[in-house]
């Protein structure tokens, strides 16, 4: 398994080293969503305020699918991804990261963002799609390499009872054209932020935008959805594109963006990062739509991804962080010690063809995580 290492730093990007824990070095490197997503538009603010009160550059690569955006970070050309689901699918070694040349990753989160907007299926308004229900039949937007958007996508499909079976895939190479497609037609639904650049953008064409609602009463649509989306938990929007206080989605999210970088990253930088996130907050919070949900008050702590401990530190000094975080924290970081040897024992299997090698490690997987105690969520 491939993993960043604490005393490595990449030199295309750190020409000055953190001097004390509290500096940042003069650039910094994330990756994103395309431009014009929610990721994109909240890592541009951070980065405006990182440079008008530290002097700090950031520099922000956006990247079309959740490989694009984990390589980079992977292979140490960027220091921090601000990414979604791709934080929790590459610690869990699943879908295009139970591939060879990934398996399991030793992710670790520093914030996360948890607006009054949410993750959540957008469709085109005159496709009449109404309820979710309602998909049968109909276009939904793939992007090729991202298993965050395309499995909620799979999660909402299950909430109404659905399968992939039921609607028509087109495929998309990355966010911003999955989007594109239902303004020009090519598609009905895909996933978003209501907040995203493009949701505003199909919003204000002709086609219009709807979300349909994720309904809160109805407990067996959650226990479909929440086998293949463990990650999701019920929330009501009032911030997005066709959403407000007085039209509010009734839906199913998850934090976004998830600032997210290896367990070897340099302590002191992740220290540094975690802090200035933390001060400069009032500087950032209204510097893009969704950016207030990085306060610390609407941190997590209980998420399905690790904390890194540098970033712990931070929430200790600011009496953020409780015993009971730290003994869920500890459990994940158990999960992924467990992954971590798991796939040790798949370095003989290589030789098998890449189809054939991804059947065996989710049986590897599985038996694994239930041996220890823990729900494979993926069988």
């Amino acid at each position: 398994m491939k993993r960043m290492m604490a005393a490595t730093v990449g030199s295309l990007l750190l020409a000055i080293a953190p001097a004390n824990a509290e500096k940042l070095p003069s650039t910094l490197s994330w990756t994103a969503y395309d431009v014009g997503s929610s990721g994109y538009n909240n890592a541009v603010a951070i980065g405006n305020a990182l440079k008008n009160k530290m002097g700090v550059n950031l520099r922000v690569v956006p990247g079309k699918n959740d490989i694009s955006r984990m390589v980079p970070l992977r292979e140490q050309r960027v220091q921090f991804s601000a990414t979604g689901l791709a934080s929790f699918f590459s610690m869990e070694g699943v879908y295009e990261f139970g591939a060879k040349e990934w398996g399991p990753q030793e992710t670790r989160i520093l914030l996360t963002a948890n607006a009054d907007s949410n993750l959540a299926l957008g469709t085109a308004k005159d496709a009449g799609i109404r309820t979710l229900k309602d998909l049968k039949g109909k276009r939904l937007a793939w992007v090729l390499g991202a298993p965050a958007l395309n499995e909620n996508l799979t999660a909402m499909l299950a909430f109404a009872g659905l399968t992939w079976d039921d609607v028509q895939k087109v495929e998309f190479p990355g966010f911003g054209q999955s989007w594109q497609g239902l303004v020009n037609g090519q598609a009905d639904a895909a996933w978003s932020q209501t907040t995203s650049g493009p949701a505003y953008q199909l919003e204000s064409s002709k086609r219009g935008i709807f979300w349909p609602p994720v309904p809160h009463s109805d407990k067996e649509g959650w226990a479909r959805m929440k086998k293949v989306g463990p990650f999701f938990a019920p929330h009501v929007a009032t911030l997005g594109a066709g959403v407000s206080k007085d039209n509010p989605h009734e839906g199913a999210t998850y934090p976004y963006p998830i600032l997210t970088t290896y367990v070897g990253q340099e302590d002191s930088l992740v220290y540094g990062m975690a802090k200035a996130m933390v001060d400069l907050y009032p500087e950032y919070k209204d510097g893009a739509p969704g950016a207030d949900g990085w306060a610390l008050d609407r941190q997590i702590f209980e998420w399905v991804v690790p904390y890194h401990e540098a970033a712990v530190r931070v929430f200790r000094e600011k009496g953020a962080w409780k015993p009971e975080h730290q003994a869920h924290n500890d459990k994940l970081v158990a999960r992924q010690k467990v992954l971590g040897e798991a796939w040790k024992s798949m370095e003989a299997k290589k030789s098998l063809a890449d189809d054939a090698f991804k059947a065996e490690w989710r049986k590897v997987r599985a038996a694994a995580l239930s041996k220890a105690g823990f729900d494979p969520y993926w069988q």
